[in-house]
């Protein structure tokens, strides 16, 4: 070894002291063993890879899925000062040959590859002839049937272990349930001791949820009052969604710009590079967008559609705050949304295990939904994690729920369902409750039931939050065979006989509690007005920096980095190498401009 890993986090990356885990992993690492390291978004996982590839004699090699997370790492690292490359198909013939030959010459600290390339013969057999550091597996849950972006070719990584087997593997992700934590090292050949769980929390994103209006567009407005001028993710569950939202939201005044794997490659590049560089921008998505991407600065993401899991909310959320400032997690669903989810899965080729997981996995995401509990806890529950009281930052601690005693509300319910022959859609059966006046209705004689009109006591909104409680609790089920029609559940008839009690959670119409300053939303809280002003100085001149070199902003500095700077405000190198992420290679390249900023500023 060359350097002791705190050497090469403060030389390089600038940082005095690890955080969490990450030091045991990397002790693990250097001793040669394999890990399986499990650790929030923005929690340090790639220093758990990258401290020991500079550490150990070789190159790391590091399998990504996506070529938006190697371009992101790499560029991060080269301003580090750190040799660091990718190979993938964004490259030309000539910019891979340079690549390959630099490899060869033991000249690279880092390779990035998809597991494509890496499991080419052409490939392996380069990597026979050369000293490598270890093998980093990223975003591992893609190796796992029963995880939320399973990827087929990730399953044969396992070949790494037979063919290069004194080379330590690390594999990371930050979203794995038990299930396919247990197929991952499996898989993965990963050894049980080997597993590190540095936690789910993130404390710093709020999470709120809510029924989704008949206008969900006015809802995302009112949501992103708070976010003006700060950078977000708005996720669809189709294309056309994604489009038509990106254009209204640019319409509304909220730049955006869409993206989806319908869009032509050389667009969503596009699109990508200008949400890393630019500031304020929102991308508007389908879940094709985020994997991997390291913007720090994401204030928000916003769902206007259910995701398929807990797994993938948590992931998805996740891209928000990765700075660890204050940001947001939104999201408006409907019963709707849980009738296109079972269709996806029901019409799936999957095997029915893999159906019968995924249908699991939607139920937990509903309960998380229309809980009336910390959503916070709910969600940690999920994978294993305790947290002991209410976060006291999220909606239903906010703004508590009330719960109150619904059998009679689910007895009417279930029973106009039965009554209009299990067919029918929520909307139809609320209109038959409501004794609604339509020709539907007299057609098939609904108005002559005994549960027509008997539902006035709720309104249709309340009544929709009735329903999709009951879909959640079983006690009603969708035909996903037919066309989404409401059918009793198994467990339903305890109800129906007055034999069981249900509790619902009692849906109020309220403005959502606001921050108390909204600057917070979207810059690090300075208390001082000079502090404040030399901020924006220094930001200013960070973005100046990143458009000569066309790279995003946050790879110069981050936020956190700048805000330190306006706080402590050092007088010379010494004290400028002390604040956190001022590593050696951009103390030497930038360290004179901020110190020059930091003196001729007021208040200095």
């Amino acid at each position: 070894m060359v350097d002791t890993p705190i050497d090469v986090l403060t030389r390089v990356f600038g940082y005095s002291s690890f955080r969490g885990l990450q030091a045991q992993v990397i002790e693990r690492v250097l001793a040669g063993g394999d890990s399986l390291v499990l650790m929030p978004t923005g929690g340090g996982k790639s220093i758990c890879y990258q401290v020991p590839a500079l550490c150990r004699p070789g190159v790391g090699v590091v399998i990504s899925p996506l070529i938006a997370l190697m371009q992101d790492q790499v560029t991060a690292l080269r301003q580090a000062g750190v040799d660091a490359a990718a190979l993938n198909s964004s490259l030309d013939p000539y910019e891979a040959r340079d690549i390959e030959d630099r490899l060869r010459a033991g000249a690279l600290d880092l390779i990035y590859v998809a597991p494509e390339r890496l499991l080419t013969a052409h490939f392996l057999e380069m990597l026979d002839h050369i000293e490598i550091a270890l093998f980093a597996i990223d975003e591992a849950h893609c190796v796992s049937q029963w995880g939320h972006d399973f990827r087929p070719e990730y399953m044969e990584l396992n070949i790494l272990a037979e063919r290069f087997p004194g080379v330590p593997r690390i594999a990371l992700t930050a979203t794995a349930d038990g299930p396919t934590r247990g197929d991952i090292l499996d898989r993965l050949r990963l050894p049980a001791d080997g597993l590190f769980i540095a936690g789910f929390d993130r404390p710093n994103i709020r999470y709120r949820i809510q029924p989704k209006a008949a206008n969900v567009r006015q809802q995302l407005k009112g949501f992103l009052k708070d976010h003006q001028g700060a950078a977000g993710i708005v996720y669809c569950l189709s294309r056309a969604k994604v489009e038509e939202t990106a254009a209204w939201l640019s319409n509304e005044g909220y730049p955006s710009l869409p993206y989806h794997a319908g869009l032509e490659k050389g667009v969503r590049a596009h699109h990508q590079n200008r949400f890393l560089i630019e500031d304020g921008l929102i991308i508007v998505a389908t879940i094709a967008f985020g994997m991997g991407i390291d913007k720090p600065d994401v204030r928000f993401v916003a769902h206007l559609d259910l995701p398929k899991s807990i797994e993938a909310y948590y992931q998805e959320t996740g891209r928000a705050g990765r700075d660890g400032l204050p940001a947001e997690a939104w999201m408006a669903y409907g019963l709707q949304d849980v009738v296109k989810l079972s269709q996806f899965i029901e019409n799936s080729e999957a095997p029915d295990a893999q159906k019968r997981v995924e249908r699991q996995k939607l139920d937990a995401l509903l309960g998380l939904a229309e809980t009336s509990r910390c959503r916070r806890q709910v969600l940690l529950e999920y994978f294993g994690e305790e947290l002991p009281e209410p976060c006291g930052n999220c909606d239903t601690c906010l703004e508590p729920i009330e719960t109150f005693d619904g059998t009679e509300a689910a007895r009417k319910a279930l029973s106009c369902v039965y009554r209009t022959g299990e067919i029918f859609g929520a909307a139809y059966i609320i209109d038959v409750l409501l004794g609604g006046d339509t020709e539907r209705i007299r057609k098939f004689g609904h108005d002559q039931l005994s549960t027509y009109g008997i539902g006035d006591e709720f309104s249709r909104n309340e009544w929709r939050s009735v329903f999709r409680q009951l879909v959640t609790q079983g006690l009603l089920t969708v035909d996903i065979a037919g066309h989404g029609g409401l059918k009793l559940g198994p467990d339903c008839r305890p109800v129906l006989r007055g034999e069981q009690s249900v509790d619902l959670r009692r849906e109020a119409v309220r403005e959502p509690v606001r921050r108390a300053a909204k600057s917070a939303a979207t810059r690090p809280e300075l208390e001082a007005p000079a502090d404040r002003e030399l901020f924006e100085a220094l930001r200013q001149r960070r973005a100046e920096l990143a458009r000569e070199q066309g790279v995003p902003p946050y790879v110069v500095f981050h936020d956190r980095t700048l805000a330190e700077m306006a706080t402590v405000r050092p007088r010379d190198m010494d004290q400028m190498a002390s604040i956190n992420g001022v590593g050696a290679s951009k103390l030497e390249r930038y360290g004179d401009e901020f110190l020059a900023i930091v003196s001729s500023h007021p208040g200095a």
